[in-house]
């Protein structure tokens, strides 16, 4: 109950129900809206990548050709379907993706000696130069996105998209075994 001016108790105060708490004593929100989280992850997502896009442009690169040369980098070497499945793209899009890529002079495309039918992609020394370009660009526009914020802000959030990441991909999982 809370108190009026005078100090007396107010018989006829409600509650505040926004300030429950859960069994771990944390506070509850009891208003939670769907379509705003998914909104503002997927409109946050966008922004990091438009703006690691226009970074990106300065060495001739395009939106998601980042993420193939840096899986190249680790790996060496690998068959368009691996880096289509690393990246979660379809197929043909990584196809079309390594064809642009290999005019751009980033990547080559090569016969597996084991197996001659298989092709792997591998980056050029073009494509190698653009590695340190590419790390340069996701930290400086990391660094952007979490400006204001504090180290522990950072961790949590890190921590709780990897956690919706983690969710959304069970859900994908669960849908691909129906």
């Amino acid at each position: 109950m809370s108190k009026d001016k005078s100090g007396q108790k107010d018989k006829g105060a409600k509650k505040d129900k926004g300030s429950k708490k859960s069994r771990d004593g944390k506070k509850k929100d009891e208003h939670f809206n769907p379509e705003e989280l998914a909104q503002s992850i997927t409109q946050a997502a966008r922004s990091m990548r438009t703006a690691l896009s226009h970074s990106l442009s300065e060495s001739g690169l395009y939106a998601g050709q980042d993420g193939v040369i840096l899986a190249l980098a680790q790996e060496g070497s690998l068959t368009p379907g691996q880096i289509a499945q690393k990246l979660g793209v379809k197929a043909p899009t990584m196809t079309r993706t390594i064809g642009r890529m290999e005019a751009q002079g980033f990547v080559e495309r090569s016969g597996d000696d084991g197996d001659g039918r298989v092709t792997l992609v591998k980056l050029t020394e073009n494509g190698l130069k653009s590695v340190e370009h590419i790390n340069a660009s996701i930290a400086s526009c990391g660094a952007k996105a979490v400006e204001g914020l504090s180290g522990k802000e950072i961790k949590a959030i890190v921590k709780l998209m990897r956690t919706i990441d983690a969710n959304l991909q069970t859900a994908d999982e669960g849908k691909s075994r129906d």
